[in-house]
């Protein structure tokens, strides 16, 4: 399985801006055998992931995967996901982003609902809605290991 041509390019660029923004950006996943994430936050065979330079150490997106460090529950996790699992990058705060096709299934990903990491739902804004989604709720999983 490999990611369309232009997906690591959109990743990060649409990074970039978040971060440029002062954005959150946070990465929808499907779980599947090729990713390495913690098992207890994936829900529904997705996990979304909180990539801001806070959250996370090691940061690489390149044109084959995403990897980092991050902490989920006071435990540090070597997070790594083939880029063709990425199923959106998006702003929390606002909820703006880019979706991609599920190159698996050809289909394109319903990100209303993906569970946080921390357990909170993480609600997306439909069609036609204005209203940003709901903050993530409860403690934060993700911290900065010094």
């Amino acid at each position: 399985m490999s990611a369309l041509p232009q997906q690591p390019y959109f990743l990060r660029a649409l990074y970039e801006w978040c971060v440029d923004s002062g954005y959150t950006p946070y990465l929808a996943v499907r779980v599947d055998d090729h990713c390495r994430v913690p098992a207890g936050f994936v829900k529904d065979g997705q996990i979304v992931l909180n990539v801001g330079p806070s959250a996370v150490r090691n940061l690489r997106m390149d044109n084959e995967r995403v990897s980092f460090s991050a902490r989920f529950g006071g435990v540090a996790h070597s997070i790594d996901v083939p880029i063709g699992n990425v199923l959106s990058i998006y702003a929390r705060e606002t909820g703006q982003g880019m979706g991609f096709a599920d190159l698996d299934t050809g289909s394109w990903p319903d990100e209303r609902g993906v569970a946080d990491p921390d357990g909170a739902s993480q609600e997306r804004p439909g069609p036609g809605e204005d209203e940003p989604p709901m903050p993530p709720r409860g403690r934060p999983s993700l911290r900065i290991v010094k």
